[in-house]
């Protein structure tokens, strides 16, 4: 099982799985990228993922079910989507070339926004996590609360350390430069930038990550370290009791960052 990364709109990535000549992708939010790399690598396209409703996420998705009329979409089942799917919540599982995708809730971002979680044979796992978990960040809570992207955010960060971080957007360095003022002693952190800017520089992606990396560089994931706490309630000018109340306030920082 190959993975990549499809460009599209400014920052956007469609996440593209192919075997023997079969492809799934994941968001597709426009569909010219995606038949372009299709045709490109002689591809059929067997299957689209969706983790929420958003228009940058699902745009593509009647295009592409024109072109590829056998096509299976998955999404989520909390949620209202533009055309025919398949509605998935916590505890179903489908299948991708064999191999299981345990389907896990995530709100926050949007009420019913969910992730997927695979573990192909000799591979790292792979989590496809939509707008919920950046690199360096999280989704706004446009329709959730700060506590239930707490919650989903240590759902995702119990995946294994070496799992796969596939977010759909390519905010990394404006992510960890916010996360550099909320902990500017993680030594891990100022590391983890300079090796983002080397790869932005030359073009480069600087996804996937890992859940090994985002324990040690991302705030939002880290909302009990002590500097993480200070800093949050210097900016609240008040003590911050429970870590979702810690995420609440550095998410409302990060939306005037």
């Amino acid at each position: 099982m190959n993975l990549s990364a499809i460009p599209a709109f400014q920052d956007n990535y469609i996440w593209l799985l192919t075997h023997a000549g079969r492809a799934w992708v994941v968001d597709p939010g426009e569909a010219s990228p995606v038949l372009s790399e299709l045709a490109r690598q002689q591809l059929v396209l067997e299957g689209i993922l969706i983790t929420h409703h958003h228009g940058d996420h699902t745009g593509g998705v009647p295009e592409l079910l024109a072109e590829f009329a056998q096509v299976r979409v998955y999404g989520p089942a909390n949620e209202a989507l533009r055309f025919d799917y398949h509605p998935l919540q916590e505890g179903a599982t489908i299948e991708i070339f064999d191999t299981a995708v345990e389907i896990i809730d995530v709100p926050g971002h949007t009420a019913g926004h969910i992730a997927y979680w695979l573990n192909p044979s000799s591979q790292s796992p792979i989590l496809f996590c939509g707008d919920t978990l950046f690199s360096g960040g999280c989704g706004r809570l446009f329709e959730g609360t700060a506590a239930q992207m707490h919650e989903s955010l240590q759902k995702l960060a119990s995946r294994a350390p070496q799992t796969r971080v596939c977010c759909a957007h390519e905010y990394t360095l404006s992510n960890l430069r916010f996360a550099a003022a909320v902990e500017p002693e993680n030594t891990a952190l100022q590391a983890h930038i300079q090796q983002c800017e080397a790869q932005r520089a030359q073009g480069l992606s600087t996804l996937p990550s890992s859940i090994d990396i985002e324990l040690k560089i991302n705030p939002f994931l880290r909302c009990a370290e002590p500097e993480v706490v200070a800093s949050a309630a210097a900016r609240a000018g008040k003590p911050l009791a429970a870590p979702s109340e810690v995420l609440g306030t550095l998410r409302e920082w990060k939306n005037a960052f």
